[in-house]
């Protein structure tokens, strides 16, 4: 049996509105609105982000899907505030399983608090062991399965680098702090692979409140 890899990504669902949300949310306490967004608007969103005025920047709405590992899950459901997760279980569904593997493998840092050091001189080796574990136990899930054992138990034996795929709703205020937390250097090298995914689906959304909100961290 043949191991299905899959890499993380993130599609776009929805969205609400534009750039105009935002400055129209400003305004409103001076009983004023625009229609098109201009120049002055994006002065507007500078002064904002700049003096962390980030109220406006939360009427808006963003919906996506994602897919990636349960162990990188677990990390980004963290992400409560302003956010609604909805996640695929396997307590209901017992269809084809997807993994993540990486590349290759790093060492332990020197440094507790990162994740991860240098790649390691036995990757390669390594790996090829993580990819037969993986095997074992996918092999193992669809013989449970065969066996007649129920979903929601027969996913005990999957390992954390099963894919999982979910939706996520937020403000751009919300997405923006997910991708600046986890696309930071420090973040582990998946999670900053996601942020990238993340961002490119939310930057063309709202270009100028991003940009607004990217200078201001400048």
């Amino acid at each position: 049996m043949s191991l299905p890899i899959a890499d993380v990504s993130v599609e776009y669902v929805s969205h609400m509105g534009d750039d105009t949300n935002v400055v129209n949310a400003a305004r409103v306490s001076f009983a004023k609105g625009v229609q098109e967004f201009t120049e002055k608007d994006q002065g507007l969103l500078n002064y904002l982000a700049k003096h962390n005025h980030w109220s406006p920047f939360a009427h808006t709405c963003i919906s996506v899907r994602c897919k990636v590992p349960i162990f990188l899950a677990r990390q980004l459901v963290k992400h409560q505030v302003g956010g609604n997760w909805n996640e695929e279980s396997r307590r209901y569904i017992d269809g084809p399983v997807e993994f993540y593997l990486p590349k290759e493998l790093h060492s332990k840092p020197d440094n507790a608090k990162q994740g991860s050091g240098g790649v390691h001189d036995k990757s390669a080796r390594i790996l090829r062991y993580m990819i037969s574990m993986t095997q074992d136990s996918y092999s193992a899930y669809n013989y449970l399965l065969t066996q007649g054992v129920a979903p929601e138990e027969a996913r005990m034996i999957l390992p954390l680098n099963s894919m999982t795929n979910f939706i996520w709703t937020g403000s751009l205020l919300f997405m923006d702090r997910v991708i600046t937390q986890r696309i930071d250097g420090h973040a582990q090298l998946i999670a900053q692979d996601f942020a990238k995914k993340l961002r490119d689906v939310v930057q063309p959304l709202y270009p100028n409140s991003f940009k607004a909100l990217e200078a201001a961290r400048a």
